[in-house]
Parts: C-alpha cells; structure tokens; sequence
C-alpha cells in the first residue's frame, strides 16, 4: 500500500515562510545554535531559522513525488538518552510535535554509537539529497571505521611513513579469520569502536585467545589488532574549512591508557607544518570533510608519531576554544548557504 504524505501524523508545522532559510543542527550534548546563529544573515537578505535537536528525536520522511524534494522532518519531545544532552534539550525541546523541511543539515553528534543507530535517519536524508556539513555521504561512510582505517592506510602506502605515519593494524571479519601475529602487547578494536568503549588492551597471546573467545560470542562483527604503543602524550590536530588549523597535546593524569576515557589535561599548541599535512591529506577523504580531526600518540623511547584515527563531523572541540571555533562552523555554513542561493539564482 502506497502511503502518501497526507497519511503522515497531523503535527504541527514549522513556518515554511520563503523569508527564511531553515538550518537543522544535530547536536544536543553541548552548544545553543540558535542563539550562535542568531545574529546572522544571508546575503539576500533572508534571515535564517535553527532548529536543533537530536538523532534520537526525529523522523524522516521523503518522497519523489511532490514539487518540494526536502525531506520532512517530525521533531519529537522525548526524553533523551544520554544525561549530557538533558539540560540543552529541556530548553530546545518542543512542547508537541512538530514539522519542518530544513534546507540544510549540520551534524555534529555521530549517528551511529554503541547507544543508538541512526543510520536509517541519515539515509532518508541521503534519499532526499539534503545537502549538509559535513557531507551526508562522507557521515555514512564514517559510521564503517574499516572504511576510515583503510582509507588512511591507503594514504599511508602513498605518502609514505616519513609524511602521514598510520599506526600499523590488522583486520578480521569475524572470530573465525581472526589471527594476530604481530608484536605484544597489543589492543583490540571490536566493529566501529566509539569514544573508548570496545577497546581492550592485551599483554600476550593466551589473553588474545581469551579475547578470540568472547569475539566468538559476537558473530558478523569484525575487529582490528595494533601494537600497543606506549606514549607521552596524544596529538590532536584540528581542521575547519579551508583556513583554520589548531593543535593540541593531551595528557594522562589518571593512568587510563585511554586517554579519552579518564583525566587527562588538554594543552593547546603550535601547528606544525607536517600536522598540517595530516589535515590537509585526510580532508580529502570521502568526497571532502569540512570539519575534522586527526588523533595520534607520541611513542615514549622514539619520539615517533603515529597515527591513530580521523573523526569527522563530530569532532569535539576544545572547551577552552569552543566559542571561537563554533563561530568559524557557523560561518562555514552561511558561506554555504550563500553559495546555494547563488545557484538557485543562476538557474533560474
């Protein structure tokens, strides 16, 4: 049975006046953008409406059928699933149901953690060609971490260790190919491992058959394997637009391994040319990334720098900068919503 947009929930919609330049932020654990954007106006003269919310809070809903291709997005006024989230939303979050066909998307929470899936969301937005920061299709692939490792390793091959250093892995598809052969000890990634969970470190060959084992438990879920290398400090290199660059060094002062999981002290500095090189060669991935991160270790004896991963829209920011580097997001976008009406214009 085909069903039609009028079959939808009766909810109530968001102006859909041609004055406005509707912007959907995903983002609920930090940050008001409607109050970031609320001075801000587009070079037509249209000013632009922000409604921002979250991954867990919406539908999708899209068709090929009507004059209007956005896709129509029901906000919804649940509870939301992390603590972090709580106090933002209790002030952004409606008091019924409610509509709205955003002209544009900025994402800046995952869509995909070992808490909730949103990747059917993120498809009808892809359905609907919703174009977005970063880009929709580069999200999607970004949920697939095999995907972002191999593109790296891939650089790495062409680049060579001397200009873009990958940390040296290996993957398996499941429990059943999965055999480490490499130095100890080692850690353990399972499927598209998140902020520190799914990560295990693993001293010697009978703790990986312990951990082959447990694997066995998790059928179709693949894993990766790296040396353990242990480091003095972690490097974060950051990258938004074309233009702006920083650099951080964070340190343990817990103990945690993981670094991004217990205390460590975040220190910003300058950016070296080869950091910026890491940038510059990993915002290339997937079609182009307008907002990312490229994580890597220092090892203690060597002083060499490896690197680990790249985060892409949902990058987080450093608290002490998150004011400024918010403004340069927020005008990453009117520069991209400027460039959208020009078009529109010159078809016409």
């Amino acid at each position: 049975k085909n069903v039609s947009q009028s079959s939808m929930p009766k909810t109530k919609t968001a102006s859909d006046s041609p004055s406005t330049f509707k912007l959907l932020v995903i983002q609920l654990d930090d940050y008001d953008w409607v109050k970031i954007f609320s001075t801000t106006k587009l070079t037509n003269g249209q000013e632009i409406t922000v409604i921002q919310t979250g991954w867990e809070h919406i539908l999708v809903h899209a068709d090929t059928y009507t004059n209007d291709s956005r896709p129509l997005v029901e906000i919804r006024p649940s509870s939301p699933t992390s603590a972090s989230a709580a106090s933002l939303w209790s002030k952004l979050c409606p008091s019924s149901s409610k509509t709205v066909r955003p002209d544009f998307i900025l994402v800046r929470n995952e869509v995909y953690t070992p808490k909730f899936d949103g990747r059917s969301l993120l498809s009808g937005l892809m359905f609907a060609s919703l174009p977005s920061i970063n880009s929709l299709e580069s999200i999607k692939l970004f949920c697939d971490r095999a995907a972002c490792m191999g593109y790296l390793h891939r650089l790495n091959r062409q680049l060579g260790n001397d200009v873009f250093p990958v940390i040296p892995q290996h993957f398996s598809s499941s429990s059943e190919s999965f055999l480490y052969g490499y130095k100890f000890p080692a850690v353990v990634k399972v499927g598209s491992a998140h902020a520190g969970a799914g990560k295990m470190k693993i001293h010697d060959h009978h703790q990986m058959e312990d951990f082959r084992s447990v694997l066995h438990m998790i059928p179709k879920t693949f894993c990766f394997a790296e040396p353990f290398i242990r480091s003095c400090y972690d490097l974060r290199v950051q990258k938004i637009g074309t233009r702006h660059y920083r650099a951080f060094r964070r340190m343990s002062v817990s103990g945690d391994w993981k670094t991004n999981t217990g205390t460590a002290v975040l220190t910003e500095i300058a950016v070296e040319p080869r950091w910026k090189r890491w940038a510059d060669e990993a915002a290339k991935m997937f079609g182009g990334l307008d907002i990312l991160t490229v994580d890597a270790i220092v090892e203690e004896m060597t002083g060499q720098e490896w690197i680990l991963e790249v985060n892409g829209t949902s990058s987080g920011l450093s608290p002490d900068r998150a004011e400024e580097d918010n403004l340069v997001i927020r005008d990453l976008v009117v520069e991209r919503l400027n460039s959208i009406i020009k078009t529109r214009r010159t078809e016409r």
